[in-house]
């Protein structure tokens, strides 16, 4: 399982609870006030994979073990979040403390649902979320600045590299511009892994539509073409989805919810886009395993060579790594096993330095000593 979180987060009263629910079906409370989730809530979740299905059905698996991702559900923040305002100085450690970040923004009209704001207005919720994280950086940053111009004296160059990249930063920021709208090299990352800023966090924007918006409403909806729009300039995804029809949706078992959702014309949940979005978000992927004991999705970061990938099983595999006996999942679905792969010549041997690819199906060649 990964250790990596997504933090849900936004104003209050936007449906980030109501997601939460439906995402995790915890239960978490969700009213209609501010502040109704104070302390994070945490769910492990599923990553939907029609491959793991399929895989099981081939090889009449006895388990079936999906990957799974950290959602974190984080209270609304409110404007002067940065300087303690609401609950704000614990809401911004919650968003420190996570890999990524999850933007609910609300984008339906209600009378029944009060918005902290007075109306709806997905932009200028975004630029109070912004322009709070901007702030709490700016103020990380600032502090940084003070230690390192008092090393300066002292002729470091190190002080100096550094210094120039934070100096980048606030200029960024005091423009009300994310620290993630900068490109930084890699040495400019490794300057900046202690400083763990807020607005560097990958982030996903959550389009919260009506319960009763159809497919063709929801593309004409202003509110979701504006925050596409946004996403499109400041190199940001977006997933749609009605956070309260998700949680019903929820409730329903597969077959109920398969047939619920063919009635709406959709061929899956906004919940399964969410969570593969999310996944991506972290730069996860997986590779698999797949016998009569077991079928498994594995998680890795992307760009994780086999050994490594050996060692997410048993850190005993990356020590013992010989080959890595990969087939192409596609291959080994259309002619039914590997060895019928291994006749067509679709089995390969790849060692230490092979760099996993998503959907890999593997078995692991190993000394154990």
């Amino acid at each position: 399982m990964s250790n990596l979180e997504v933090g849900i987060v936004g104003l209050p009263n936007v449906g980030k609870s109501t997601l939460f629910n439906a995402i995790t079906k915890a239960g978490a409370e969700s009213a209609n006030y501010p502040f109704c989730t104070i302390e994070p809530n945490v769910g492990v979740v599923a990553v939907p994979d029609e491959r793991l299905s399929v895989l099981t059905n081939l090889y009449h698996s006895k388990k079936t073990t999906p990957a799974s991702i950290r959602f974190v559900d984080i209270a609304g923040l409110v404007k002067g979040a940065s300087k303690g305002e609401g609950l704000g100085n614990k809401f911004l450690e919650h968003i420190r403390q996570v890999d990524a970040v999850a933007h609910v923004v609300r984008c339906f009209d209600s009378t029944d649902v009060t918005h902290i704001e007075g109306s709806v207005d997905p932009l200028r919720d975004i630029s109070i979320i912004e322009t709070e994280l901007c702030l709490a950086d700016l103020e990380s940053v600032e502090k940084r600045i003070a230690k390192v111009t008092k090393l300066l004296k002292s002729g470091s160059k190190e002080a100096k590299e550094e210094y120039a990249v934070l100096d980048r930063i606030k200029s960024a920021l005091d423009e009300g511009h994310p620290a993630r709208e900068i490109d930084f090299s890699d040495e400019d990352q490794v300057l900046l892994r202690d400083l763990n800023l807020l607005t560097r966090k990958p982030i996903l924007y959550i389009a919260n539509i009506g319960e009763g918006e159809t497919v063709e409403i929801k593309q004409q909806n202003p509110y979701v073409r504006a925050v596409k729009d946004y996403a499109t300039r400041t190199k940001a995804e977006v997933v749609t989805i009605s956070a309260r029809l998700e949680e019903e949706i929820a409730e329903l078992d597969d077959d109920e919810a398969r047939l619920f959702l063919a009635d709406l014309g959709l061929s899956e949940s906004g919940l399964d886009r969410l969570i593969r979005g999310a996944f991506s978000l972290l730069g996860l992927q997986t590779f698999l395993t797949a016998g009569e004991d077991e079928c498994r999705a594995w998680t890795i970061t992307s760009g994780t060579t086999a050994p490594k990938a050996a060692g997410k099983i048993h850190t005993d595999f990356e020590r013992g790594f010989i080959r890595a006996e990969i087939v192409n999942y596609d291959d080994l679905v259309e002619l039914g096993s590997v060895a019928a792969a291994r006749d067509k010549g679709l089995v390969r041997l790849e060692g230490k330095d092979y760099v996993m690819r998503d959907g890999d199906v593997v078995n692991f060649r190993l000394i154990i000593r």
